[in-house]
């Protein structure tokens, strides 16, 4: 029992923070990296690393973004192992 737990978190220790930012800014009005920087109160280069995986944000800067989508903090963001 206690391997079985041993072995899930040291799945969950290299799990990997994805998300589906460029898709929901297409399908919010085709939303430019910019503009939902400023809506967010970030860079243009902030959005652009989210997107590609090179930054992962803060707890309150990933809500933000969720929120101004509208959609669920899961919807976009997630967990993946490579």
């Amino acid at each position: 029992m206690v391997e079985n737990m041993t072995d899930q978190n040291n799945d969950i220790r290299q799990a990997k923070l994805g998300n589906n930012l460029r898709k929901l800014r297409f399908l919010h009005n085709e939303l430019s990296q910019q503009e939902l920087a400023n809506a967010v109160g970030v860079t243009r280069l902030t959005i652009h690393s989210i997107e590609t995986g090179k930054f992962n944000p803060s707890v309150s800067l990933a809500l933000k973004i969720a929120k101004f989508l509208d959609k669920t903090p899961e919807e976009v963001f997630y967990l993946y192992y490579e």
